[in-house]
């Protein structure tokens, strides 16, 4: 047990770990945001367009509900039936919802990604090259000697 409490809390304790983690719980505060953007933002105007109408609300009625009848004694004449229908609008609403955490999160790779190869660029650059080193004494010396020799 003892062995199995230690692989455990060196798996967690790992950076990957607590980095997703970490994510995990920005995402959910993040989806909240998103959401209130779509639900507050941008389906106002949306469903003012659409005469009013709440997009959340939209729907495609299969087969109406029936309210259930009773008699005078209280007995159940016909028993109620529940409206099916297709409730697209909350579909859209959750579409617009994904678009706009996919296109968030495309932009924030793309700046991660570019920050990255700034900073790769930025470490492979050749550092400025090293001046010649100064000849000796003896280089000097033996290229007046061939340049003598050169003029004879």
């Amino acid at each position: 047990m003892a062995k199995f409490i230690e692989e455990f809390k060196e798996f967690a304790l790992k950076g990957n770990v607590m980095d997703m983690a970490v994510g995990v719980i920005i995402g959910g505060a993040f989806g909240k945001i998103v959401t209130s953007v779509v639900g507050d933002l941008i389906m106002p105007p949306i469903n003012y367009a659409l005469a009013g109408a709440s997009t959340g609300s939209l729907k495609w009625v299969l087969r109406d509900g029936v309210a259930e009848v009773v008699n005078e004694a209280g007995d159940v004449v016909t028993p109620a039936v529940e409206e099916i229908a297709i409730n697209y609008g909350a579909f859209l609403q959750n579409c617009i919802d994904f678009l706009i955490i996919a296109i968030i999160i495309f932009l924030m790779i793309k700046g991660i990604t570019k920050l990255t190869s700034l900073r790769k660029k930025k470490e492979e650059e050749p550092a400025a090259p090293e001046p010649e080193p100064e000849p000796t004494k003896e280089e000097i010396l033996l290229t007046e000697i061939r340049d003598l020799l050169k003029k004879k």
